[in-house]
């Protein structure tokens, strides 16, 4: 889907964490969909696009990114991005979900999935971070540049400068197979509601000090009782998040079904392999039971070609 599509499905929920902004688009069992630091709801426009006819597909933008500002004194740690998603499920009365993490969106759902696993149909991780990968090394030293208070300048130069710098050198090249083909709207989009002024940067710098491995941590002991149906679908080319984190989870987490392995994959895969992750989606939902609606009825054809 186009970002002018996703948009005209856009809603806010009032929770006690703050107002999150979310896209709400298709109809049948409702999957929802959660980004990670520096994209939005944008990241998941491929895999909505191809679902909407068969899930209610519901995408988060955490707070700080993409129409979800932050309020003043908000809580932006870990623990306060859990409650503002368990808050908007809470205010589209959702009480039963398909959850879809990637990235920082994927640390939030082991979380929700240890603390209310009843809440939860099926699981699905993308890579993420985990317990022992948080924050991940190549990352580590952005955090120390907001601890100084010296990133949020620095994106805001970044973003003034986004159109004239090499697509392999913008923002979040790293986490692209080919960031020559994302189009310069789509990184606008994640990069202006962050970076386009220096107060938005300053919610970034804060979101980013406040993380705390420990809210990660507190999970585990529910995760290794966890038997709700999961699926863990990861790129193996990805510097952040290693293959050894896939089996990590698939090691800790009982209700595990699969570990399928993307060649050449890296962390933004929702965007650059949604077809590959739709039909395992379609394939992890159908295994649990639930009704897909797949026209095509082979999602083992469109894994095939997964290289």
């Amino acid at each position: 889907m186009e970002l002018a599509e996703l948009d005209a499905h856009r809603g806010v929920a009032r929770t006690a964490a703050g107002e999150v902004s979310y896209v709400d688009v298709g109809s049948g069992p409702p999957a929802v969909f959660l980004h990670g630091l520096g994209t939005n709801a944008y990241l998941w426009r491929h895999v909505i696009g191809a679902l909407a006819g068969e899930r209610r597909c519901v995408a988060v933008d955490l707070p700080v990114h993409g129409r979800s500002r932050a309020a003043a004194g908000q809580d932006l740690s870990l623990n306060g991005l859990a409650d503002a998603v368990r808050g908007t499920l809470d205010a589209l009365g959702l009480d039963r979900v398909d959850l879809v993490g990637n990235d920082t969106g994927g640390a939030l759902a082991q979380m929700l999935a240890a603390r209310t696993p009843q809440l939860l149909r099926t699981l699905t991780l993308t890579n993420c971070e985990t317990d022992g990968n948080i924050p991940n090394p190549s990352f580590r030293g952005t955090i120390g540049w907001a601890a100084e208070g010296t990133l949020a300048p620095r994106l805001v130069g970044m973003y003034e400068r986004l159109e004239q710098t090499a697509p392999q050198q913008r923002p979040l090249a790293g986490g692209h197979e080919r960031p020559q083909d994302l189009p310069i709207a789509v990184h606008r989009a994640y990069l202006e509601p962050i970076a386009g002024r220096l107060d938005t940067a300053r919610d970034f710098e804060r979101m980013l000090v406040a993380i705390d491995p420990e809210h990660l941590r507190a999970a585990v002991p529910g995760l290794r009782e966890l038997t709700v149906p999961t699926l863990v679908v990861w790129g193996n080319a990805d510097p952040h998040y290693g293959m050894d984190w896939a089996y990590w989870l698939r090691d800790t987490i009982p209700g595990v079904t699969e570990v399928v392995e993307l060649d050449g994959a890296k962390l933004f895969l929702p965007d650059e392999r949604a077809g590959n992750l739709v039909a395992c989606l379609r394939r992890h939902w159908a295994a649990a039971g639930e009704p897909t609606g797949d026209p095509a009825g082979d999602p083992a054809g469109d894994l095939a070609g997964r290289s």
